[in-house]
């Protein structure tokens, strides 16, 4: 297939170029600098700039494209830069999707588990109603954009948790656990949705010829808390499991990030995905954790 990447130079982006690339299909990547390869192609969603002759070749798309939620803390400015960022990038490929003759087959737009908002006790689906918080009004216009795609385009949403990679939220993480200082937040009781990176882009490769359409919780199959996670980040490298964080400090210092980055619960599982045929390379967060201090993102 013909593959229409935005977002490609980002940490989940790189690893989907190189698995696509790897499965024999041609990736297209959107830059927003000028091209310098003949894979890359200019736009700029800002001015909802592209050349509308791309939808017209690709068999299909896949949207990265979105602010990251790590610049903390998120002051007015830095929401206005999540929401928009993700809103002028969907937008301007579904406008050029409708505008092309013979417009791309799938269009596989990214999104979040943020969707569920704060849902302690409770195992969240696709089916899930929408939860409350800035994250979860975000996804929920981020993903009304991704569905003004045409009505003969299948649309997938990939409702993602902590991706486990070089980049993203582990960045600063791992250092710290290195360090030993790597500890508890708030107790770790509360459910962090983990994905290992390698398993992210599989599952977007998959859906590129799966018949899913609407939500798809793209999650580790075996659900953790923050604890968990931490903890098994603090065994891969050898290191104790470090001073704990109360509560009130990510609050003091985070706000509404540390509210609904590090202490939301949400139990998520990839429902649609296992029931598709999706097999997991990392099934437990342990695993995730030992192939990326083992073996960056192999």
């Amino acid at each position: 297939m013909q593959v229409l990447v935005a977002g490609a130079s980002g940490m989940i982006g790189t690893e989907l170029t190189r698995q696509l690339v790897a499965a024999g299909h041609e990736v297209r990547r959107l830059v927003r600098r000028r091209p310098q390869s003949a894979d890359e192609f200019h736009w700029s969603p800002s001015s909802r700039m592209i050349d509308v002759n791309l939808m017209e070749t690709a068999d299909a798309v896949v949207n990265l494209s979105g602010a990251s939620l790590n610049h903390l803390p998120w002051t007015a400015a830095t929401k206005r830069r999540i929401l928009s960022s993700r809103l002028e990038a969907t937008g301007t490929l579904t406008d050029a999707m409708r505008q092309a003759a013979a417009p791309p087959a799938v269009f596989l737009s990214g999104s979040a588990v943020g969707y569920y908002g704060d849902r302690p006790g409770q195992t969240l689906t696709e089916a899930s109603a929408k939860g409350t918080g800035f994250l979860s009004d975000v996804v929920e216009a981020w993903e009304t954009a991704a569905r003004l795609a045409p009505e003969k385009t299948r649309v997938a949403l990939l409702r993602t948790g902590l991706v486990i990679g070089r980049g993203g939220a582990m960045k600063p993480l791992l250092p710290l656990a290195r360090l030993g200082l790597a500890g508890p937040i708030a107790g770790g009781g509360m459910h962090w949705p983990w994905v290992g990176l390698h398993d992210e882009a599989a599952a977007i490769v998959h859906l590129l010829t799966s018949t899913l359409d609407g939500p798809v919780n793209i999650v580790g199959p075996t659900p953790s808390t923050a604890g968990g996670v931490l903890r098994a980040l603090a065994r891969a490298v050898h290191r104790p499991y470090g001073l704990p964080v109360p509560e009130r400090a990510v609050t003091l210092a985070l706000r509404d990030a540390g509210r609904e980055l590090l202490l939301a619960s949400q139990k998520v599982v990839p429902e649609r995905l296992l029931a598709d045929g999706f097999v997991f390379r990392d099934t437990t967060v342990a695993e995730a954790m030992e192939h990326l201090v083992r073996a960056g993102t192999a």
